[in-house]
């Protein structure tokens, strides 16, 4: 029997953008079940202790400049230390993830999540424009102005998807569930591997 993957993410996450191809790579060797869960992190950082990124000690903040390089240069992803549009508003792309997700095309909401990922650490393009964001949906092979349209009811789901995110002890992306074992952070993807090995 498959393994099922919780895949809780934000969109604006350079450590998601790092662990998403691999992520896609040890999900599919296992021929494991994946939901994702694009959710607010400021919503859960302010429960669980995190802080948004302006809000961090300097250093804190070089560090992780230092480890994303180090990571990058590590794994040989290509990757943009300080993107023109990071943070971006995340919200209009994750409202249709979750349009997808809602309507059972899980392949194709992952496959949109990690556009709009490569999209602002990869390709300088800013998701939360309008136009951009329908050209990202046009790439994935998607009908733009369907999913917009269906996104345009989603954002009680993501309120939604968010509590869920919480209530499963949820603090930083991206972040994996499995069986009730909680893993955090693309460092964790051997880990990820193991477990659904076992």
């Amino acid at each position: 029997m498959a393994k099922h993957v919780d895949y809780y993410l934000s969109l604006n996450s350079p450590w998601a953008f790092l662990a998403s191809r691999r992520f896609e790579a040890i999900a599919a060797k296992h021929n494991a079940d994946v939901t994702i869960w694009p959710v607010d992190f400021g919503s859960v950082f302010s429960v669980s202790g995190g802080l948004p990124l302006p809000k961090r000690s300097p250093q804190r903040q070089a560090y992780r400049m230092m480890e994303l390089k180090r990571w990058r240069d590590h794994l040989g992803i290509k990757l943009t230390l300080e993107p023109k549009f990071f943070p971006h508003n995340e919200v209009p792309a994750a409202q249709c993830v979750i349009a997808l997700r809602e309507e059972g095309r899980m392949a194709d909401a992952i496959k949109l999540a990690h556009a709009v990922l490569a999209a602002v650490w990869v390709e300088e393009r800013n998701p939360a424009d309008p136009a951009t964001l329908k050209a990202i949906l046009g790439e994935c092979g998607l009908d733009a102005d369907a999913v917009l349209k269906a996104s345009e009811g989603m954002a009680a789901k993501r309120e939604a998807y968010t509590k869920h995110a919480i209530d499963q002890s949820v603090f930083g992306a991206p972040f994996f569930v499995i069986d009730g074992e909680r893993f955090w952070g693309q460092d964790r993807l051997e880990f990820v591997d193991r477990k659904l090995a076992s």
